[in-house]
């Protein structure tokens, strides 16, 4: 199936229940992938200038990601376990995949801001707060006098299942216009980042799409993490075109192994042929995550895996952008790592240290890890 030839149009306003609930399960399995041996890291490496961004974190302006899409308030139970049904408490956390990876790119001490909406409430401000406070900068957020900023709760089940619940009906993201978009600042950034979720509804799909025209006229590279949310779409059909309408601008797209099973419909993430679908002629590259078990790495020129670290997990929620952030913060002050298999295998290493961190504290954007407790853990790992 020729995935990359897909596109699609939607018109008008989709209208989502107040809360919605999906589950999905990640399946582990033995990996049929072959790749090279992994290139070793040693303690003089990490301690060293072995990552990219360990040259250039002082040049701000240039290396600067913009990160465009939904912030909102998660809701973590306090007790592990447990449905979101027989949690008797829960503890409010910011989130939102694309703010998560604007945090996460600045607490690694690079530079990054945020462009979305949310409500003119007091959950509003404090997100407005969280990205001022991590040193995001927030110049293209927006406040909406007449939407609620966005609620989500989400827990990891006994068995293994994670369980969401949104409440946006409509939330202040979903409405975010074109006419209210930084178009300076998306100008002058290395990296804009996005996901599919900005795609669901007008007026926010407008936007987005104005959004990644005026950076790709303006040589920006473009970075996608679909981040598939099922509950948010109005049906599995339409999320699956939403998601591949844009497949084909991006220039640097990073997906799961559920999200290549959902795209293919069916077909077998492990299967080295089925992922080359998903590689359309004008992407630079591809990554595929698999959780603890590292990711996979695919471009024009060479492809391979590099490992995971084995962590005990508390959360989950937050890792896949913490992975993003770690790459993505390497990749905007160093864009060679696209070419030169190498270094792009040693900034995948640093991702995966970066999503491994993330799950072992509650919520995303408080497990963000800093620079500094990356490089420690590398550095433990390697000892």
């Amino acid at each position: 199936m020729a995935l990359h030839s897909t596109a699609f149009c939607f018109t008008g306003v989709v209208s989502l229940p107040r809360n919605s609930v999906c589950f999905s399960q990640r399946t582990v399995r033995a990996s049929a992938f072959s790749c090279p041996p992994l290139s070793s890291i040693s303690r003089s490496n990490v301690q060293g200038k072995a990552f990219a961004g360990d040259a250039l974190l002082d040049t701000k302006e240039s290396s600067l990601v913009v990160c465009f899409g939904e912030m909102l308030i998660d809701f973590v139970p306090t007790t592990s376990g447990l449905s979101l049904a027989e949690a008797p408490a829960f503890k409010k956390a910011a989130g939102g995949a694309p703010a998560n990876v604007a945090v996460g790119i600045a607490r690694l001490g690079g530079s990054s801001a945020f462009i979305g909406k949310v409500g003119e409430d007091e959950f509003g401000y404090m997100l407005a707060d969280i990205l001022k406070e991590n040193n995001v900068n927030s110049e293209g957020m927006r406040f909406d006098p007449g939407a609620r900023t966005a609620l989500a709760f989400v827990t990891l089940r006994g068995d293994g299942e994670r369980e969401f619940m949104f409440y946006r009906n409509p939330s202040a993201d979903m409405l975010l216009q074109e006419a209210e978009l930084d178009f300076d600042l998306i100008r002058k950034a290395k990296i804009l980042h996005y996901g599919s979720i900005s795609l669901i509804t007008e007026p926010c799909k407008s936007a987005h799409i104005a959004a990644a025209k005026a950076a790709k006229d303006a040589g920006v590279v473009l970075s996608y993490d679909p981040n598939l949310r099922l509950p948010l779409w109005p049906s599995a059909k339409s999320a699956r075109e939403g998601i591949l309408s844009i497949w084909e601008t991006a220039d640097v797209i990073k997906i799961s192994e559920e999200e290549i099973s959902f795209l293919t419909e069916g077909e077998d993430p492990y299967d080295e042929n089925v992922v080359r679908k998903l590689y359309h002629p004008n992407l630079k590259l591809l990554l595929v995550t698999e959780g603890p078990d590292g990711c996979r790495y695919y471009t024009k020129e060479f492809s391979g895996r590099v490992k995971g670290m084995k962590v005990d997990a508390v959360d989950t929620t937050g890792a896949g952008d913490a992975f993003v952030a770690g790459i993505l913060s390497q990749l905007a002050v160093d864009l060679s790592l696209l070419q030169e298999e190498g270094k792009l295998r040693d900034a995948l290493l640093f991702a995966n240290a970066c999503g491994a961190l993330t799950v072992t504290e509650r919520g995303a954007i408080p497990a963000l890890p800093t620079r500094e407790a990356v490089l420690n853990v590398m550095l433990k790992s390697v000892a």
